[in-house]
């Protein structure tokens, strides 16, 4: 291989970089704060899905689901990696 071969690829490579640090890396990082989020999920949590509902955690299910109650006696099951956010944290029981 000669240099100028060499010198084809090194655009290539930088273009691979420059992708890598400015999307690759942060959707990663994005995607392991929400997962998370997710397993620290705790019964009082106020949260809202993906689809918009605000609500808080009656129950957190091992099964992968979550019950939240949306309003005064309504409970709705929800699939845990569709929460969205968290907006108001529960402290721990001590």
């Amino acid at each position: 291989m000669d240099a100028n071969a060499i010198t084809q690829f090194v655009p290539l490579i930088l273009i691979f970089a420059i992708m890598y640090f400015l999307l690759i890396r942060p959707q990663q990082k994005k995607l392991k704060d929400h997962q998370n989020m997710v397993q620290a999920l705790r019964r009082g949590d106020q949260v809202v899905t993906q689809g918009g509902v605000i609500g808080k955690v009656s129950k957190v299910k091992e099964d992968g689901e979550i019950e939240v109650e949306i309003a005064e006696g309504v409970k709705v099951r929800v699939v845990k990696s569709t929460v969205a956010q968290v907006l108001n944290k529960t402290e721990p029981a001590s």
